[in-house]
């Protein structure tokens, strides 16, 4: 096998590029970085959010919608409330990575 060869071989389908792509759309917007922040290890309603975040309550329900298509966000209810966290350990490590990155 030739090293173009290889190189090909190993790139990722074209449904794995665009899903890629996709998540990085999702934290191309600082209010859905600073939400996913705010979550990171604990859990907060929309009410909680807006305020740790510091911007309308409409414009952090729209972003949260937007993240949990994304399945970067769960949520389980709460008497009235909606309680928000990361779906899993891999948001941490998503912003943690992209930190460091930017941080050298």
């Amino acid at each position: 096998m030739t090293e173009m060869e290889k190189l090909m071989d190993d790139m990722p389908v074209e449904e794995q590029v665009y899903e890629l792509a996709e998540l990085f759309k999702m934290l191309s917007d600082p209010t859905r970085v600073k939400i996913l922040y705010s979550i990171l290890d604990t859990e907060l309603s929309v009410g909680e959010i807006t305020e740790v975040v510091g911007s309308t309550q409409s414009a952090v329900s729209h972003q949260l919608r937007v993240l949990k298509q994304a399945r970067l966000v769960k949520y389980h209810k709460a008497g009235k409330s909606v309680i928000y966290s990361v779906s899993d350990e891999h948001v941490a490590t998503i912003l943690s990575m992209g930190m460091e990155h930017i941080s050298e």
